[in-house]
């Protein structure tokens, strides 16, 4: 397994350095996640080969670089670096037994129709029943939604915006997979990195056909992104910081041994499309989440911290939140 890091520096601009504990190791040739993965793809030996080929002597202190107090930034954990609206943002939901809960105890209705399933709980059941078919065999598709291109990714410590026509944001706690497109146009997964998918659960919870909107917010991976990863049974914590103490914290749980759904399949319904294989184009696509406070009935305040924290996956990604006072204004469209 190999950690990797996205990172630039105001004189040295872009780079990437490997993780090894305090340290890091800057690489001398490729400068971005994107790149070394397409010259892995060029080379056919392997991300963590072609990383490893190319390690330079220098050796960066990684907490300086994490606190931000040092020349060497964080960056997202990954991205299209020429062109960010060539990376497609999205995510699957209905994935873990937790997430459906919540979902549904949004969706409820009550009265005479309080004993009858949700749309929300009905999908679940389809994918506790078909989302985990025999290898290289189709089960049953995820609910999917689509969230932005790159230009809505941030990176670790960079504030989450609630936006003026929000109704509310919070944080939901997951891993993300990232992939790019050889040039034939065939998908390659480049590694896995912890994320915080950031949604408006107050606009969702009105109607569940409004969970595409709650969804177009902005995001956060990193800060690592994690080649040859184990992505079988994953633990970890969520919690809230206000004013320097935690306000709200609790265990989560992710990876293919606690979700409906094989990654094999949530890869397969993904990458089906053939819009979703153009050469050249990276992917970061969510897995899902375990819990998120908003499910437990806490609100979050303008600058509270949002730490998502997966073991094996790096060091905690922590962003703040920031919620617009403005007023919502109307767009009007011009005629030519």
């Amino acid at each position: 397994m190999i950690r990797l890091i996205q990172i630039v520096h105001p004189d040295q601009g872009r780079g990437i350095a490997t993780v090894d504990g305090d340290r890091c190791r800057l690489l001398e040739k490729h400068k971005t996640i994107y790149d070394l993965a397409q010259a892995a793809l060029a080379s056919g030996h392997g991300l963590a080969a072609e990383a490893g080929d190319h390690v330079s002597d220098t050796v960066l202190d990684y907490g300086a670089i994490y606190e931000g107090t040092g020349f060497w930034q964080l960056l997202p954990s990954f991205d299209h670096p020429e062109e960010p609206t060539r990376c497609l943002v999205s995510g699957t939901g209905l994935t873990h037994m937790a997430s459906a809960k919540n979902r549904d105890s949004m969706h409820e209705k009550g009265g005479e129709e309080e004993a009858e399933m949700t749309d929300s709980m009905k999908m679940f059941q389809w994918g506790l029943e078909g989302g985990r078919p025999e290898h290289g065999s189709i089960g049953v598709q995820p609910e999917w939604f689509y969230k932005g291109t790159g230009l809505i990714v941030k990176g670790s410590g960079e504030p989450l915006d609630v936006p003026s026509y929000a109704d509310d944001g919070g944080e939901e706690p997951e891993i993300a997979g990232v992939y790019v497109m050889d040039g034939d146009g065939k998908p390659w997964r480049v590694g896995f990195t912890m994320g915080n998918e950031f949604a408006d659960h107050v606009m969702e919870a009105k109607n569940y056909l409004y969970l595409a909107p709650s969804k177009l917010r902005n995001c956060a991976i990193g800060p690592e992104l994690i080649a040859d990863g184990s992505f079988e049974d994953v633990s970890g914590t969520v919690s809230i910081e206000r004013n320097g103490e935690v306000v709200w914290s609790r265990k989560i749980l992710t990876g293919e041994d606690n979700m409906s759904y094989s990654l094999a399949n949530l890869e397969h319904h993904h990458f089906k499309y053939a819009a979703h294989r153009r050469p050249g184009d990276a992917h970061i696509h969510f897995y899902g989440a375990d819990g998120f406070s908003f499910g437990e009935g806490f609100s979050l305040q303008d600058g509270d911290v949002m730490v998502v924290s997966w073991k094996g996956f790096g060091r905690p990604l922590r962003n703040p939140i920031r919620i617009s006072t403005e007023t919502d204004r109307f767009v009007a469209v011009n005629r030519i």
